[in-house]
C-alpha cells in the first residue's frame, strides 16, 4: 500500500510546515514547533499563553542540489508562575533541532563538524560550497573547536611534558589525563609558576608523570605535595637503554672473546638475510682491497678509479 508523502519528512522531527516556496534558488519552507506548550527555563512550569511571535532565520541540509532555509515561526510565551522572575520566554526547539542561538539545523550542525574534522579549514569550505553547504572556513574551524570543547573531569593520573611551539626557539607544556588518554590543557610556557598554578587548580591529582628535569619535579612538589611523582615510560626506556649500551660498550671485548668468530650458513637464511650478507660480503671484499692498494702505495684517485667508489 502506497504511504501518503507528506513535506513536514524532509525538515527536523517536531516542526510542522506551513508553506513552502522557492527564491533566488533557495527552497525556502516557513514552519513551527508542533508542541502548543512549552516550559519556561527558570520555574519549568508549562505555558500555552502566546505573548507573540517572531520568525527564526536557519540553514537546513540542501535538497537535490539546491539549498534550504528554514524560516521557523518562534513563540513568545507569558509565564504563569507569579513567583517566577521571568514573565515572558521564547520557546525553545531543542538541542536536536535547532540548538539555541544557531543558525543552522542540528543535522546540518553536524555535517559541518564533520567536514572540518575531516578537511580542515579551507579545503572543507570548498567541498561544501559544492554540496551547497554555504560555510566559511572559520566557520568550520569555530564547529570543531566548540564540539572538542570537553568539560574537565577529576583527574587522577597525568603526564606533563614540554612540546615545541617552534623547534629550539619557544615551547610549552602539555598536559595529559593518562587514564583517559587525551590532551587536558596546552600551557603557554614550561616556567614553574605556570605548571604550579595549573596543578594547584586539581588538588585531585594523585600520580604525576613527568620528565627528568627539574623543574616539573619542583612545581608538582610545590602544588601537589600529597601527589606521586614517577617518571613517565619513554624516560624509563631511556635511561635503561642508556644503562644497557654502557655496559655493553664496556664489556665489548670480553664478549667478542667469548663468543669468537661466528660461522653463518649461507642456506639457513631468509631471502632479505640472503641479500644483506651478500652486501657484506661485497662491502669486506672492497675493503680488504682498498687495504692492499693502500699498503702498495698506490695514490688515492687511482683507488677511487680501480674500485669505483
Amino acid at each position: 500500500m502506497a504511504t501518503q508523502f507528506r513535506l513536514s519528512s524532509l525538515i527536523p522531527v517536531g516542526l510542522i510546515v506551513e508553506r513552502s516556496d522557492e527564491d533566488n534558488g533557495v527552497i525556502i519552507v516557513s514552519a513551527r514547533a508542533a508542541a502548543d506548550q512549552r516550559s519556561c527555563p527558570l520555574c519549568n512550569r508549562m505555558s500555552d499563553r502566546v505573548h507573540s511571535r517572531y520568525v527564526r532565520i536557519v540553514a537546513d541540509l540542501p535538497c537535490g542540489g539546491t539549498k534550504v532555509q528554514l524560516r521557523l515561526s518562534a513563540r513568545r510565551f507569558i509565564c504563569e508562575m507569579t513567583v517566577c522572575r521571568r514573565r515572558i520566554f521564547v520557546e525553545r526547539f531543542g538541542e536536536l533541532i535547532v540548538p539555541e542561538r544557531s543558525r543552522r539545523t542540528a543535522r546540518l550542525d553536524t555535517v559541518v563538524h564533520h567536514l572540518g574534522l575531516a578537511l580542515g579549514g579551507r579545503p572543507a569550505a570548498a567541498f561544501a560550497k559544492r554540496l551547497m553547504i554555504p560555510v566559511s572556513n572559520d566557520t568550520l574551524i569555530r564547529a570543531v573547536r566548540r564540539k572538542s570543547m570537553v568539560p574537565d573531569d577529576a583527574l587522577n593520573a597525568v603526564g606533563i611534558d614540554d612540546w615545541a611551539f617552534r623547534r629550539n626557539h619557544r615551547y610549552g607544556t602539555v598536559v595529559c589525563d593518562l587514564e583517559k588518554r587525551r590532551i587536558v590543557k596546552l600551557l603557554p610556557d614550561r616556567e614553574i609558576a605556570t605548571v604550579s598554578t595549573f596543578l594547584a587548580q586539581h588538588p585531585e591529582i594523585a600520580i604525576v608523570s613527568r620528565d627528568r628535569g627539574g623543574g616539573y619535579r619542583e612545581a608538582a612538589a610545590k602544588a601537589l605535595p600529597h601527589a606521586m611523582q614517577v617518571a613517565d615510560r619513554w624516560h624509563l626506556m631511556e635511561n635503561a637503554s642508556a644503562a644497557f649500551l654502557d655496559v655493553v660498550r664496556k664489556s665489548m671485548r670480553a664478549i667478542r672473546t667469548a663468543i669468537g668468530a661466528t660461522t653463518i650458513n649461507p642456506a639457513l637464511l631468509t631471502c632479505a638475510e640472503r641479500l644483506q650478507y651478500e652486501s657484506y660480503l661485497r662491502r669486506e671484499d672492497v675493503n680488504s682491497t682498498i687495504t692492499e692498494l693502500a699498503s702498495d702505495g698506490v695514490p688515492i684517485k687511482e683507488i677511487v678509479r680501480q674500485t669505483g667508489l
